[in-house]
């Protein structure tokens, strides 16, 4: 091969080879650059998606937040209804108050002039009374007896009897020891024995309970008041601590009346003595 000729195929091939590579990076190029626009629309892609969801973040708290000051206002407005319901309940309170003052003055005004009253009364009786005194006897039927009896006797009973019905029990034990005093005798004295027994119950004074109403079931075992005397003896050895006693007393009650209130309650009593 000439000299000339075979330089020109060198340099042929050299060109080619040249071309061959900046064919080649030109290609690599490209794919970089495809790859990173890739890459570059990925990121824009993924920020869009970040803010979409940060302004639905945005827009829920902001929701909540409006409902949460709705619920504060809400609250506000059943506080202020609750305080001024709580300000009329005060102002009715008050009303009432002054409603009942002027109540328990004007009872206390009628209590003072039917005091009044009763002491009138109570004095023309005794004049009536003492006209009656000079009367002989009168016959009186109380609790199945019937007995003749004076009638400053029957004043004396009847006026103790009330005391005891007006729940003035101290007083009215005291009123019927001085009638059995009195009246040592008289027909009225099983029955004053009964009443005595019973206010000493009611006063919690036990010990003398139970004498008083031995006393009188001795004097009179057939009385009306019998059962009743038997259940509230029983109660007062129970309250001065003979439950061997309370029970023999329940008992007989139950024996002697069957079928009366006083056996009821005293059945119960046996249950819960034992």
């Amino acid at each position: 091969m000439k000299p000339g000729l075979k330089w020109a195929v060198v340099c042929a091939a050299l060109v080619s080879t040249s071309m061959h590579a900046a064919i080649f990076e030109d290609e690599e190029a490209r794919r970089a650059i495809l790859d990173l626009r890739q890459r570059v629309e990925s990121l824009k892609q993924a920020q869009q998606t970040g803010d979409q969801n940060l302004q639905k973040s945005i827009e829920q708290a902001a929701q909540a937040q409006r409902a949460a000051e709705q619920e504060v206002t809400q609250y506000k407005q059943s506080l202020l209804q609750l305080q001024s319901q709580i300000d009329g309940l005060k102002q009715d309170l008050s009303a009432l108050r002054g409603e009942r003052e002027e109540l328990l003055r004007e009872i206390s005004l009628l209590q003072r002039s039917q005091k009044e009253t009763l002491a009138t009364v109570e004095d023309r009786l005794k004049n009536v009374d003492q006209r009656f005194d000079k009367f002989e006897p009168t016959t009186v039927q109380i609790d199945g007896l019937e007995f003749e009896a004076e009638q400053s006797e029957k004043k004396d009973f009847d006026a103790s009897l009330g005391i005891f019905r007006k729940g003035e029990f101290a007083a009215a034990a005291t009123s019927f020891s001085n009638f059995l005093r009195k009246y040592p005798n008289s027909g009225f004295r099983p029955s004053a024995l009964y009443w005595l027994g019973s206010a000493k119950y009611i006063n919690r004074d036990y010990a003398d309970t139970v004498n008083q109403l031995k006393a009188f079931m001795a004097l009179s075992p057939n009385h009306q008041r019998v059962a009743e005397a038997l259940l509230t003896l029983g109660n007062a050895q129970v309250e001065i601590k003979q439950p061997k006693d309370a029970k023999k007393t329940w008992e007989e009650l139950i024996k002697q009346f069957p079928n009366t209130e006083a056996a009821s309650a005293a059945k119960e009593r046996l249950a819960k003595l034992k």
